[in-house]
């Protein structure tokens, strides 16, 4: 696995992370915890070195199980993980307190059986806080050696600026593929002037990417594309087939998956994106590793650009509840 770097932080990881939630959270009946274990374990086997979390997937369940599985590997492995919600619950509103922070990292650190947290996300903007408390309880972290890198995620611009004045961010985590590029605007070219390196998750749109969903799919209880992604409902999937066609046939001209040339032009965008692409199934583990060993010409990227153009996505990425925590 190649490895890439986060920005100027000097944090190095595998070029493609493995992110956890969808193991136990959000999508639908959580996975058996010994196949989920052997699930982290084998990206491990397969170059991976880079592992997302959060206390709320689950939640903190998620954590359990990211420690457990990387405990036999933890200093060969970057573990990031996230604060910001009230009593771990998207549903109580955030919480970034700064004792608030500080309670949370030992519980995290417990959880995940480590004495330090490589990266550590404050998961949404916490309107309620000043962003230089926030940035300051975390550097407080770092001094005490409990974290070792500060993250955002979901914050815009002017947000990512008075964090990273007091204490230098490595990461914004937020949402980047090919069917939401808002990114693009501000955020990136922001990240770049400050040396602040860029985690896309959800990098292929929640599966729908992947060529596997269709207007005719159904969603198993509990799976939240079903009931809080606008994009998913059965009008705006079939609306948004045509990208699903388009990126297919462009797939299929080099010789590879809808997934592996997603990520694959994420990758091209700059050298210090690493996406986090999450699965339940070693197949998908294998086919979502594979990308990074696709090599996308300035001539290929033109191509996707033309046969994208003109393609209208259709449906909100979230619902109004979940849009109000997303910080521009």
């Amino acid at each position: 696995m190649q490895k890439r770097t986060l920005g100027r932080s000097g944090l190095e990881v595998s070029a493609i992370g493995l992110g956890c939630m969808g193991l136990n959270h959000s999508y639908g009946p959580p996975v058996e915890k010994s196949v989920a274990i052997g699930l982290i374990r084998a990206a491990v086997d397969c170059g991976v070195t880079f592992f997302d979390t959060a206390e709320v997937y689950g939640p903190y369940t998620n954590e359990e199980l990211v420690g457990e599985a990387l405990a036999p590997v933890r200093e060969q492995v970057v573990i990031a993980t996230k604060f910001g919600f009230r009593a771990g619950d998207p549903a109580g509103g955030v919480d970034s307190r700064p004792a608030h922070i500080r309670e949370v990292v030992e519980a995290s650190l417990k959880r995940l059986r480590t004495g330090h947290i490589d990266l550590l996300y404050q998961h949404r903007v916490d309107p309620a806080v000043p962003i230089e408390d926030v940035a300051g309880a975390v550097k407080d972290l770092i001094g005490a050696g409990k974290v070792r890198h500060f993250g955002l995620s979901e914050a815009g611009a002017q947000a990512i600026r008075r964090a990273h004045a007091v204490q230098p961010v490595t990461a914004l985590q937020s949402e980047y593929s090919l069917w939401w590029r808002e990114p693009e605007t501000s955020v990136l070219p922001t990240l770049e002037e400050l040396g602040i390196g860029f985690v896309p998750f959800s990098p292929l749109g929640r599966g729908f990417l992947t060529g596997a969903i269709d207007a005719s799919t159904t969603f198993s209880a509990g799976d939240f594309r079903a009931t809080a992604v606008p994009r998913f409902s059965v009008a705006n999937r079939q609306a948004n087939a045509a990208l699903v066609d388009a990126l297919g046939r462009i797939a299929a001209g080099k010789g590879v998956s809808h997934a592996q040339i997603a990520l694959a032009w994420l990758l091209a965008q700059k050298p210090w994106i690493v996406p986090i692409p999450g699965t339940t199934k070693l197949p998908r583990l294998e086919e979502n590793i594979g990308a990074a060993s696709v090599a996308l010409t300035a001539g290929d990227l033109a191509a996707i650009e033309s046969a994208l153009q003109g393609i209208k996505i259709a449906g909100e990425r979230y619902s109004a509840s979940q849009q109000q925590y997303i910080n521009r």
